[in-house]
């Protein structure tokens, strides 16, 4: 049996672990001594908007704080926050076994790159996870929205693939994850919108006002991509350039035609939310800061991104976060 190993468990780490261990697999997590002590109490409890639930008893599971424990790994599963990139891929240059496969499952566009830069003997490759999860009460970790994971194609996933399907994660290997990469990071634009709101995502995308201030944070950052000639992946029902439009559509019209996009647990929000109520830096530099580098790089501006990861960085040091929809739109568009 293959080992896989999270490195940085945190709500993705210990769902993706967690669903991998209890389809079989054999698992090894590594945390912070916070959750450990979270697991030790209460064991690990996944759960899915469609109404699936697994629990895995703390006696069952493989914790440790050590980065020795990935010794035997033959799969290692990133799961960082992305500032801490490199400094995770120092510390698994001297953990990992020599044909060790690392996969990148963290936001933003470098992660993979910063890995690889410390790890020339290893395998890299970019990933994605394109739901949401959110540690809902102590060890339980709940995907509040639909997706599947995304993967730069190669040929040593083949050893995987079944361990991933049998947990109801099947790989979904692409040639372009840089394609991939951007289309996600356009979705992630409203994790600000949502942190500043306060409010569930279902909620928070069900109001017009919120959604022109995301509709105009996309535009904005797909003009800049377009005059790049960045490619972008389809990764909804509609094209990434589509979106913007759909998103300005009054309220009744917006229910019908983005059903499927409404299809989120009623409690889901976003990680920089939780982030905000933890207390916690955010990932915000990553998000809107890759937009304002792109627009820096040309010589232009992102006023919406940047007012946006403002008003975040404003957030992270004891500032607002419950902005209403029509507030957050005047401050943000500058619009009545």
């Amino acid at each position: 049996m293959t080992s896989i190993a999270v490195f940085g468990a945190g709500s993705i780490g210990c769902y993706v672990g967690g669903r991998l261990q209890a389809a079989g697999a054999a698992v090894t997590l590594i945390g912070r001594p916070r959750l450990g002590e979270v697991l030790q109490s209460h064991g690990l409890t996944l759960s899915d908007y469609h109404g699936w639930e697994a629990h895995i008893p703390a006696a069952a599971l493989n914790f440790h704080q050590d980065a020795a424990a990935l010794a035997a790994a033959d799969l290692v599963l990133v799961t960082v926050k992305s500032a801490d990139s490199a400094t995770a891929a120092q510390t698994l240059a001297g953990a990992l076994k020599p044909d060790a496969l690392v996969i990148s499952l963290q936001n933003g566009l470098h992660n993979a790159e910063a890995l690889a830069a410390h790890l020339p003997q290893h395998t890299v490759l970019a990933g994605m996870v394109p739901f949401n999860v959110a540690q809902t009460t102590p060890g339980h970790f709940h995907q509040g929205s639909e997706g599947f994971l995304a993967v730069q194609a190669d040929a040593r996933l083949a050893a995987f693939r079944q361990a991933f399907a049998q947990a109801g994660l099947a790989l979904e290997e692409h040639a372009d994850m840089k394609a991939v990469q951007w289309a996600k990071l356009l979705l992630n634009l409203n994790n600000a919108v949502n942190a500043l709101s306060g409010l569930p995502l279902k909620t928070e995308l069900e109001q017009r006002d919120y959604r022109q201030v995301l509709a105009a944070a996309q535009k904005e950052a797909i003009a800049l991509l377009q005059e790049k000639n960045q490619p972008l992946a389809k990764l909804t029902p509609l094209p990434a350039h589509w979106i913007p439009k759909l998103l300005r559509v009054p309220d009744a019209v917006f229910r019908i035609a983005a059903k499927k996009m409404l299809a989120i647990d009623p409690l889901a929000r976003s990680s920089m939310q939780d982030d905000l109520n933890a207390g916690r830096k955010t990932e915000i530099d990553v998000l809107q800061g890759e937009i304002m580098a792109l627009a820096a790089a040309a010589g232009k501006s992102a006023p919406v991104n940047a007012k946006l990861l403002q008003l975040v960085h404003e957030a992270e040091s004891g500032g607002r976060r419950n902005w209403s929809g029509a507030e957050l739109r005047r401050a943000v568009l500058n619009t009545q």
